[in-house]
């Protein structure tokens, strides 16, 4: 009891980050009394992280906007939403009349894969709004994972997931699951499933450039140099063929290309690799044959492999090492969820390989993925004069000013817009340039149902949850405004019709919940037999409010390709064709340790995930996380001290914050954290404005790229650290990374 009240009892799933945990709410008298981890939620099993207790944040935050805002030269006001619907869609309507369909730029940020409404909402309006110019986080993410699904599997949402809870050997590169609870990868309560792994006799290797939270429950931790992850991978993949570890099972009857690989990886011997890598050939063959000859093994690359040079073929070699000795598609290797509502199957036609390079951005020439141009060309195509230059933009539940490399020169491309609207909650870094700003209701008053991650579970499971509160008089959720906009500019601009863009508006009448249950039915346990149904529904599955165990992880192919060929593709040319780039590395052999520049990679914590989650004072407390790392070595060199303010400058800016002198991390090598920097005039979110930080996309280059994918490299950025007082030399770019 809290002063007499009655308390309820809440379950749902939080979702600020991939992990899914199950949650349970104590309320009394419509107050938040405790948030507590769910020991029945068939995934999660009591697992929380201190972001789940942070949801009454956000939703109790002061900051958090909950009418629509104008920006005047006075500052903001807020407008009803008639007025502010009448605004948005009369000023998008001119300046495309005036300039070009494509004079509308687009951004989504990653919150939209962790909200339902948003999912099943935003393709309409992106539609309407009918510009080709739209961009995400995906390019500064895992795009190099979609690329790999799409061109071995036929669809770039088949993505294979580690069986961790029944694998026997698990090797990870250049990520941090203590700190994430797993990414590409839903696994809550990460740390509990590496000990029962290590307890079961297994082995968790670890292939980092920082000793990072992860590397205290690792076997074996190894330092690598930062971009050079392809290296090791292809000497990995010589290993195996020159011992004759190759057994892909019954892979072999459907996969094609083996005979191309093994020709493509003949040169790169782990002799030839271990100087540039930082790894000992002896270190190299030994893991190949230690994973290769256990009963079960998984290789898992992430965001330090991912967000590189060349992330794409490295996603493309980890995919290709589970094939090559038969632990893809097997338990305990890398596995592919079956989902109650499987977006797969539901967006085949859309998934497939005509969905890459499609089109090229105008000034870079950067192939689209998806639809998307790469976030790295955003701020040039903004700012470059032309036919299809961008002049108004709209963000959805981003902060790329924040999030995306070069922060500072996107931050001036904002500026310099004639339009730009908001759909967001906080006026934060990016939002402060907006002309309007449509706020939806927070993650509390919304209904919730993971679409995205249980594509990425570790086991199959479902579960919905109900909204805890209704949103305040006034307030509207995020479908609602993406439903309104569209119908509005439907309205508005007539176009003539097809038979999905008709299905499409028959869905924006239909009420999230609809739609979830027409995907549940319809899904592969949905178990209608053409006259009578008896499988999940979304009645069934309110009736379980901890959710729905739908089992371990089943082999599933080759019925489940996109190709189409319906086999494996393991050497895809595109692949192939992106090697000689390689070869630019092992010239490094001859440039000693002194001669080459310090490089920047990220890092992460469990207690951030995106910026808008420093604006909570849970999330933030403690000693400043917002520091640069570094190594004893370098530190001395450089006479820099620990704690001291240092500069650190890079071909397109410097930022000056504390030095974290630590043997965590490789020498020649240097860490800031993602997501700080809330020191810019005019954010609204008095808790992040007392822990500003730096922002570490101020640092990385819009032009450093892996060639193949556009994903962003924003790991191993050529840096110069040096002391406040000292001067302050910035490196040359690297010319193997400059697009």
């Amino acid at each position: 009891m809290k002063n007499g009240a009655v308390q309820q009892i809440h379950y749902r799933t939080c979702n600020l980050c991939e992990a899914m945990c199950g949650i349970e709410i104590t309320l009394a008298a419509n107050q938040i009394v405790a948030i507590r981890g769910d020991k029945d939620d068939p995934l999660s099993k009591g697992h929380i992280c201190p972001k789940a207790v942070a949801l009454q944040d956000i939703y109790n935050d002061p900051n958090r906007l909950k009418k629509p805002q104008r920006r005047t030269d006075a500052g903001w006001e807020e407008i009803s939403w008639e007025e502010a619907f009448d605004e948005v869609v009369e000023k998008f309507t001119s300046i495309q009349e005036e300039y070009g369909a494509n004079a509308l730029g687009v951004y989504l940020g990653n919150p939209n894969v962790h909200n339902t409404g948003s999912m099943l909402y935003v393709t309409q309006l992106n539609r309407a709004l009918g510009s080709k110019n739209r961009f995400s986080a995906t390019s500064v993410d895992q795009l190099p994972h979609h690329l790999a699904s799409l061109f071995m599997f036929g669809h770039q949402l088949l993505f294979p997931v580690p069986d961790i809870d029944r694998t026997d050997f698990f090797l990870v590169l250049g990520a941090n699951p203590l700190a994430s609870n797993g990414s590409m990868m839903t696994a809550p309560g990460m740390e509990n499933r590496l000990k029962a792994l290590r307890k079961r006799g297994g082995r968790f290797v670890l292939i980092d450039p920082r000793k990072t939270e992860s590397a205290a429950l690792a076997d074996d931790h190894l330092f690598i140099r930062p971009g050079t992850d392809v290296l090791f991978l292809l000497a990995f993949v010589n290993v195996l063929f020159a011992e004759g570890l190759v057994k892909p099972g019954r892979l072999e009857e459907f996969t094609d290309g083996i005979d191309a690989l093994k020709a493509a990886v003949a040169d790169y011997t782990p002799a030839e690799v271990a100087d540039v890598t930082g790894i000992s050939a002896k270190q190299i063959k030994q893991l190949a044959k230690e994973f290769a000859r256990a009963e079960s093994a998984v290789c898992y690359g992430r965001m330090g492999v991912s967000t590189q040079a060349f992330g794409a073929l490295c996603q493309w070699l980890i995919y290709s090492i589970n094939i090559l000795t038969g632990n893809l598609d097997a338990p305990g290797g890398a596995m592919f969820a079956n989902p109650a509502i499987d977006l797969v199957k539901l967006t085949a036609g859309r998934g497939q390989r005509g969905s890459f390079a499609k089109r090229h951005s105008r000034v870079r020439n950067l192939p689209s993925n998806g639809g998307e141009f790469p976030a790295a060309a955003m701020a040039e195509e903004i700012l470059t004069p032309g036919e299809g230059q961008i002049k108004a933009m709209l963000t959805i539940a981003g902060n790329p000013v924040l999030s995306t490399p070069n922060g500072g020169q996107l931050d001036k491309a904002l500026e310099s817009l004639e339009y730009m609207v908001a759909i967001d909650i906080y006026i934060n870094e990016t939002t402060r340039h907006a002309n309007i700003i449509l706020p939806p209701a927070s993650g509390l008053e919304n209904d919730h149902y993971d679409l995205v991650f249980h594509l990425l579970a570790v086991r199959n499971t479902a579960k919905y949850s109900p909204a805890l509160f209704e949103p305040e008089p006034g307030c509207k959720r995020d479908w609602e405004i993406f439903r309104e906009l569209y119908q509005r500019l439907r309205s508005r601009r007539k176009r003539k019709s097809s038979l999905g863009a008709r299905f499409q508006e028959w869905l924006s009448w239909l009420p999230p919940h609809r739609v979830l249950d027409i995907g549940l039915r319809s899904g592969p346990h949905g178990n209608w037999d053409g006259k009578k149904f008896s499988g999940l529904s979304l009645r069934k599955l309110k009736k379980h409010p901890h959710g729905v165990d739908l089992g371990p992880l089943t082999p599933c192919l080759p019925k489940r390709l996109f190709t189409r060929s319906k086999r494996i593709e393991l050497a895809p040319e595109i692949y192939l064709n992106d090697l000689p780039r390689v070869k630019q590395l092992l010239t490094d052999k001859s440039t000693t340790t002194e001669d080459r520049p310090l490089l920047l990679i990220g890092r992460r914590h469990v207690r951030s995930n995106n910026s808008w989650m420093h604006n909570s004072a849970r999330l933030v407390k403690g000693k400043n996380r917002c520091t640069v790392m570094i190594h004893p070595e370098d530190a001395a060199k450089l006479k820099i001290e620990d704690q001291a303010t240092v500069t650190v400058a890079s071909a397109v800016g410097e930022v000056q914050l504390p030095a974290e002198v630590t043997d965590g991390i490789m020498p020649g090598v240097v860490s800031i954290p993602h997501g700080w920097g809330h020191g810019r005039k005019g954010v609204v979110q008095d808790v992040a404005a007392a822990h500003p930080g730096v922002s570490v996309n101020d640092l990385t280059d819009h032009r450093l790229i892996d060639e193949l994918s556009g994903n962003a490299a924003v790991n191993g950025v050529p840096v110069s650290v040096s002391t406040v007082a000292a001067g302050r030399k910035k490196p040359a770019k690297a010319a193997s990374m400059d697009a």
